[in-house]
C-alpha cells in the first residue's frame, strides 16, 4: 500500500479528506436518530425496550434494564486479580491527576460591594460507555473519576449489552469508580433516555462520554434539554518524528488508532525521507500481525500514512491546522516542538510515551477533542462536571453612585423598565 505523501500539496489533499470524515454520513444518520430520539422522548420505556431488543438483542423481560447487586457480585468473581489491580492502579493515577482541576470559586469584597463566583457540582450525570464491537472499562474510569472528584451526587452509566450480557470488567470498573447505577442500554436510545428520562431511567443534567456516529448525533439533538461534553468524532493520532525515532514503534503507534474504525486517522509527519520509507515498510510488515487487520488497513488507506514536509516548523504548523486528538512527539528534543504546538487534545512526549499509556493508566483523560475541535475545546475533566454562578451584592450607597450610569445604558438600549428598576429605589428621597 502506497501511503507516503511528499510536500505541501499532497499533505493538503490528505488534510481535506480528514476534514470530511465527520460529515460523511450525517444526513442519513440524522434522520434515523431524530426518529429514535423523538420516540424515546414520547414513548419512554416502550420505545427504549423495542430499540434495545432490535439493536442489541437484549430483552428486558429476561435482563432487567438496571444491573442488580447479584450481577455486580458475579462480575467481581469473573475478573482476574491482575485485572482488578490494574483498574485500581488506574483509579489512583486518575485521582492524582484530576484532583488538581478542582475549582473553589472566589469572592471580591470592597466598599459595600460583593462580587463572587460559586462553583457547584452538577447534581445528576449520565456517562455513556461504548460497548458495540468492544468493551471499554477504561472509558468508565475516565468519565466517572473526574465526576466524583467534582462532587457529582448521582452518577449513572449506560452501556450496550449484546444479548443482555454485560462485560464483567466494565461492571467492576463502574463499581470501583463509584457509579451509582448501571443501565443496560446503548446507542441513540440510551442518550435520549438519559436526556428526557423514562419510568426506568432517571433524567440527568449532563451526558458525557464518546460513542459512534449515532450516539454523537443523538447528543447533538438533545443538547439544550441536557448538557453534553462534546460531539465525538472518529479517533485520530498524529506522530511527529525525526531520524531518532524507531520506525517499528511509530508504525505500531499508528496502528493503535487505525484499528479503532475505518474513519480513524493515523498520520506520521516527518522531514526525514529515510524515516518515512522505514515507517512505510514497517506499516506493511505489521499489517499481517493485527487481529483487526481489515479495519486498520482501510483506515490507513484512506486517512493515514506518512507525510514528508520540509522542517519541524512545517510539521508543527500542519499539526496546528489539524488539531489532532492524540499527538506523539517522537523526537530527539520533544520539548522544543511542544513550544510550537497550539492545538492537540493529548500530547505524548518522547519515544517511550505511547498513546495507549494515556488511554489506560497514566492518569490523564482519554476522552479528548476530535476532528480539529482541540482548537477550542479540552480533554474531559473535573471542570466538565461543575457549574458556575455569579453572585453580586451592592449596598444602597454604592448603587446610588452607579445609578446614573445604569440609567444611561438603559436609555441607550430603549429598555425603560430596566432603568426604572434602579430609579424607583431613590424616588422617595
Amino acid at each position: 500500500m502506497e501511503m507516503i505523501y511528499r510536500g505541501v500539496a499532497e499533505a493538503e489533499a490528505l488534510f481535506r479528506r480528514l476534514e470530511q470524515r465527520a460529515v460523511m454520513e450525517e444526513g442519513a444518520v440524522y434522520e434515523a436518530v431524530r426518529e429514535m430520539v423523538n420516540r424515546v422522548r414520547i414513548q419512554g420505556d416502550e420505545a427504549l425496550s423495542q430499540y434495545t431488543l432490535e439493536f442489541d438483542g437484549t430483552d428486558y423481560e429476561r435482563f432487567p434494564i438496571r444491573v442488580g447487586e447479584e450481577e455486580l457480585e458475579r462480575a467481581y468473581e469473573a475478573v482476574t486479580p491482575e485485572q482488578l489491580a490494574a483498574i485500581r492502579k488506574a483509579i489512583v493515577n486518575l485521582k492524582e491527576y484530576h484532583i488538581n482541576q478542582r475549582e473553589t470559586g472566589y469572592r471580591v469584597e470592597k466598599d459595600g460591594v460583593l462580587l463572587a463566583q460559586r462553583v457547584l457540582p452538577i447534581r445528576r450525570v449520565g456517562i455513556y460507555v461504548p460497548g458495540g464491537t468492544a468493551s471499554y472499562p477504561s472509558s468508565v474510569l475516565m468519565n466517572a473519576i473526574p465526576a466524583k472528584i467534582a462532587g457529582v451526587k448521582e452518577l449513572y452509566m449506560a452501556t450496550p449489552a449484546k444479548g443482555g450480557r454485560m462485560n464483567p470488567l466494565t461492571l467492576v470498573a463502574a463499581q470501583e469508580a463509584g457509579v451509582n447505577g448501571i443501565f443496560r442500554m446503548g446507542g441513540a436510545q440510551a442518550i435520549a433516555a438519559f436526556a428526557y428520562g423514562t419510568a426506568s431511567v432517571p433524567r440527568v443534567d449532563k451526558i458525557t462520554g464518546p460513542g459512534n456516529a449515532y450516539v454523537a448525533m443523538a447528543k447533538r439533538l438533545v443538547f439544550g434539554a441536557v448538557g453534553i461534553d462534546s460531539i465525538a468524532g472518529p479517533s485520530e493520532i498524529m506522530v511527529i518524528a525525526d531520524g531518532s525515532a524507531n520506525p517499528r514503534h511509530v508504525a505500531a503507534d499508528l496502528y493503535s488508532q487505525a484499528e479503532h474504525d475505518r474513519l480513524a486517522a493515523a498520520v506520521c509527519l516527518t522531514w526525514d525521507d529515510g524515516l518515512a520509507e522505514r515507517v512505510h515498510r514497517e506499516l506493511e510488515r505489521q499489517a499481517g500481525e493485527l487481529e483487526r487487520q481489515e479495519m486498520a488497513a482501510a483506515s490507513l488507506a484512506e486517512y493515514g500514512g506518512v507525510v514528508v514536509l520540509n522542517s519541524l516548523l512545517e510539521c508543527c504548523e500542519f499539526c496546528n491546522r489539524m488539531g489532532p486528538e492524540h499527538l506523539e512527539l517522537v523526537l530527539d528534543n520533544p520539548q522544543e516542538a511542544l513550544e510550537m504546538i497550539e492545538n492537540a487534545g493529548g500530547i505524548f512526549l518522547g519515544g517511550y510515551t505511547p498513546e495507549p499509556l494515556g488511554d489506560y493508566l497514566a492518569g490523564t483523560n482519554h476522552v479528548l477533542p476530535t476532528c480539529g475541535t482541540s482548537r477550542f475545546s479540552s480533554p474531559l475533566g473535573v471542570y466538565d462536571f461543575v457549574k458556575r454562578s455569579s453572585v453580586l451584592c451592592y449596598n444602597k450607597e454604592r448603587l446610588r453612585e452607579v445609578k446614573d450610569d445604569i440609567l444611561a445604558f438603559a436609555q441607550a438600549e430603549g429598555l425603560q423598565a430596566h432603568g426604572r428598576a434602579v430609579a424607583v429605589r431613590f424616588e422617595e428621597e
